[in-house]
C-alpha cells in the first residue's frame, strides 16, 4: 500500500509540471503576435502586418473565403493608399475567449479601427475576430483567420465593443 500511495504522490507531482503555462504562452503570443500586429496596423506598414500571418494561411471575410494569400499584397495596396490619402489608423481590440495549449491558440475578440482622415475627422469601423495561431519553427504566426462586421445579422456597434476593456501592449 505505501508503494501505492509512494507512485500516486510521484505521478500527480509529474503530471503537475508537466501542465502547459497557458497564461506564459498567451503572454508570448501578445509579445510576438498581437503588439506587432497592432503596431503594423497604426504605422500602415504592410510587410509588418504580413510577417504576423503564416505562409498558408485560411482567411475568410464577408466578401468570401482566400485560400490564396491575395489578402496579403490587398495589405500592403491598402495601407499605401492610406499612406498616400494621409489617413492615419487606430486598431483597438480585447479577447472574449482564448483557448491555448503548446502549439495552437483559437482567439475570439472584438476589434475598433479608426480611420483619421486628413482633416482630423475619424470614423470607426467595428468586428468581430476569430484567429488560429500556430507555433511554426518556434514562431507564433496566424493561421486561420475570420471577422465580421455582423453577428445573427445585427451590425456590430460600439456598444458592442464597450463591453470590456481595450488591450494595452
Amino acid at each position: 500500500m505505501r508503494k501505492f500511495v509512494l507512485l500516486c504522490v510521484l505521478c500527480l507531482s509529474y503530471f503537475g509540471y508537466a501542465q502547459v503555462d497557458v497564461e506564459q504562452i498567451q503572454n508570448e503570443i501578445d509579445k510576438t503576435v498581437w503588439k506587432p500586429f497592432q503596431k503594423a496596423f497604426e504605422t500602415l506598414d504592410g510587410e509588418a502586418l504580413n510577417a504576423t500571418y503564416a505562409d498558408k494561411v485560411l482567411r475568410v471575410t464577408p466578401q468570401g473565403i482566400d485560400t490564396e494569400n491575395t489578402f496579403k499584397s490587398g495589405n500592403l495596396e491598402r495601407f499605401k493608399k492610406n499612406k498616400a490619402d494621409g489617413i492615419s489608423i487606430s486598431l483597438d481590440f480585447w479577447f472574449d475567449s482564448r483557448h491555448t495549449n503548446e502549439s495552437t491558440s483559437y482567439e475570439v475578440g472584438f476589434y475598433r479601427i479608426g480611420f483619421t482622415d486628413k482633416e482630423g475627422e475619424t470614423s470607426y469601423s467595428y468586428g468581430q475576430f476569430h484567429i488560429v495561431l500556430k507555433k511554426i519553427e518556434r514562431q507564433w504566426k496566424i493561421t486561420q483567420d475570420w471577422d465580421t462586421a455582423n453577428i445573427n445579422g445585427n451590425p456590430i456597434t460600439a456598444a458592442d465593443f464597450a463591453k470590456n476593456s481595450i488591450l494595452r501592449f
